[in-house]
């Protein structure tokens, strides 16, 4: 059975805020100018934030410096509001002050047998987790930012593609392949040391294209994030979705942090971890266009699955200049919830769980999720 890291079990008082009043809410976001003051106060109203890659980079000079000031602004209004900051452990993105540095490491960046360096989407480099010296660098531009007080942890993305054995493996060879995983294991546990107890470690780790869905991997962590929910590879996307949704209800039951964020359009995974002969569907068409069908849907799914310290976000892009969907609220999220009765019962491709204040219905295999509000208003 996956157990909770030890870390989060002694650290409650450093965990987001949870109530079953409401459904309760995550949100990741980005956005290369400054934040104004109206998106600072909404916000300040989640109880976890993950500022993604480029934030503020533009205004600020750098993707770190805008991160700490639209902390700093959440933080001014909201100091409960926990916020965590964003790197990738294996994809090298612009805009960080930090990688000026990497001029003076040697050999920084995986090349394939061409000698090519842009093996992510063809476009981008990738970092050689097996250099010790690139793993220094690493962890220096993260504790750079963590050890900031308006930071209460690392969101850590590009784990998939770590730990998916095809993922590159062509490209570099077997042996730099794992070379790279034990790298990547090793960066791990120096990073958890780096930050101590008193700061979180969340990963974009649990995914249904695993074994074991990623929960060994998550003991590593504070929590997961989780994408890709219904992007299924190798079954049925019925047996995807179900697979997904028993390795969400263990670790929530266990008391890892859960940051449920899916496309209002979409939930498929990342292109470049999906083999090739996979096929990718829109749910928007499942569902014929009908973005309230599409919103009940994952709602149905997360209340199926969310526990204590479980979060949901719905939204159609990361980048709040292009959202449609930033710095909206669905009147859903304000009705009263309440806390569940029990854990949800499972029958064949269909679930069912009763809240307080909600009965929730969900069919998987049809893609239907009904939620009856006992509330007479909203």
């Amino acid at each position: 059975m996956w157990m909770a890291p030890q870390s989060l079990l002694l650290a409650a008082d450093l965990l987001p805020q949870f109530g079953w009043d409401r459904v309760p809410l995550y949100v990741h976001i980005r956005k290369d100018t400054a934040f104004t003051a109206e998106e600072i106060q909404h916000l300040a109203t989640f109880p976890l934030i993950t500022f993604e890659k480029s934030t503020g980079n533009k205004d600020s000079g750098s993707t770190e410096a805008g991160t700490l000031k639209a902390a700093k602004a959440v933080k001014a209004i909201n100091p409960d509001t926990k916020i965590l900051y964003y790197r990738n452990v294996i994809v090298h993105y612009g805009g960080y002050a930090a990688n000026d540095s990497l001029n003076d490491i040697p050999d920084a960046f995986l090349v394939d047998k061409d000698g090519h360096n842009k093996l992510i989407r063809g476009r981008v480099q990738a970092y050689d987790l097996s250099n010790k010296a690139l793993r220094g660098w690493w962890l220096a531009a993260a504790q750079d930012v963590c050890s900031d007080p308006a930071i209460d942890g690392i969101f850590l993305d590009g784990v998939v593609k770590v730990l998916e054995p095809g993922f590159l493996k062509r490209d570099v060879g077997a042996e730099k392949k794992a070379a790279v995983l034990e790298g990547y294991e090793t960066l791990m546990q120096q990073t958890r040391q780096m930050l101590g107890p008193q700061k979180l470690m969340v990963a974009n780790v649990l995914r249904a294209r695993f074994p074991d869905s990623g929960l060994t991997q998550m003991q590593a962590f504070d929590g997961s994030y989780i994408e890709g929910f219904e992007g299924a590879v190798g079954m049925a996307k019925k047996d995807y979705v179900a697979k997904g949704i028993a390795a969400f209800q263990t670790a929530a039951q266990q008391g890892a942090i859960i940051a449920y964020t899916c496309d209002a359009d979409g939930n498929q995974q990342d292109e470049d971890e999906t083999p090739r002969n996979a096929a990718r569907t829109s749910n928007a068409i499942n569902h014929g266009g009908d973005v309230k069908s599409r919103f009940d849907y994952q709602l149905a799914l997360f209340l199926v699955c969310a526990e204590k310290h479980s979060y949901f976000d719905l939204k159609d892009s990361y980048d709040a200049t292009t959202s449609k969907t930033w710095m909206t609220h669905s009147a859903e999220c304000d009705r009263p919830l309440g806390a569940p009765k029990g854990p949800a019962v499972r029958n064949g491709y269909t679930y069912s769980r009763e809240f307080a204040h909600a009965s929730v219905q969900l069919d998987i295999e049809k893609q239907i999720g009904v939620i009856v509000w006992k509330d007479a208003t909203r």
